[in-house]
């Protein structure tokens, strides 16, 4: 479970990015993040992240408290979510093999147990470094490495920004079905069309406020149940 209870954020340039965001997003669920540029979509991303800290208010993830969390539960929290970003931040001087078992070393699995999960379904892309494989494989790379270490809560931070309407369908579809196996799922976006077609809640963010959540699409700005 996701919570944000009372969040405040404001950077050092004293941009008042969130302004007291209550919000609770459940084991299981599938929520669509909108609102328009600037609204702090992202800034929720690297609250729940860990990237940034709230000024104010508590944080709640997957039973980790972030505002007051130990070093050594760090890795532990990181274990519960993968992240999925739009430019991938794939590491370009590692194979695709070294970028997936990169992150799970930083969540301290053994060399034994990234061996035994990584080579499952990489095949011939396992030795390719990120700069010689297409926009949709390195998505596909980006999706394999949230889902290594067998996180609880998928975030996906405007995940189709960089593909074709076909590719961010399939990508969609995909979310959709690791949704369906339990995992809960957040996907940052601004595409309206993928909104309204799969009919998920949606939370939807503005100057730092959430000013409206219920399920269906929305429509400039404003949801339709």
């Amino acid at each position: 479970m996701i919570r944000l209870k009372d969040v405040e954020m404001e950077y050092d340039n004293g941009t008042r990015a969130i302004k007291g965001i209550t919000l609770t997003i459940e084991d299981g669920e599938f929520v669509f993040l909108v609102g328009p540029s600037g609204s702090g979509k992202s800034t929720i991303i690297k609250l729940l992240t860990g990237e940034v800290e709230p000024c104010a208010g508590r944080i709640m993830i997957n039973g980790f408290s972030v505002s007051n969390i130990s070093e050594k539960q760090i890795p532990l929290m990181r274990r519960t979510l993968g992240v999925i970003f739009q430019d991938f931040r794939l590491i370009e001087k590692k194979t695709v093999y070294d970028n997936l078992a990169f992150v799970m070393r930083a969540v301290g699995a053994s060399p034994k147990e990234i061996r035994k999960r990584i080579p499952y379904g990489l095949g011939k892309k396992a030795d390719s470094y990120p700069t010689e494989l297409s926009g949709g494989e390195q998505q596909r790379v980006a999706i394999a490495r949230a889902l290594v270490n067998n996180p609880n809560t998928i975030i996906a931070d405007e995940p189709t920004g960089n593909l074709d309407p076909e590719r961010s369908l399939e990508l969609m579809s995909l979310l959709v079905k690791i949704n369906e196996l339990g995992t809960t799922v957040v996907v940052v976006t601004h595409e309206k069309d993928l909104v309204d077609r799969f009919g998920k809640r949606v939370v939807t963010i503005d100057s730092g406020h959430v000013v409206n959540d219920s399920v269906g699409g929305y429509v400039g700005g404003h949801i339709h149940g």
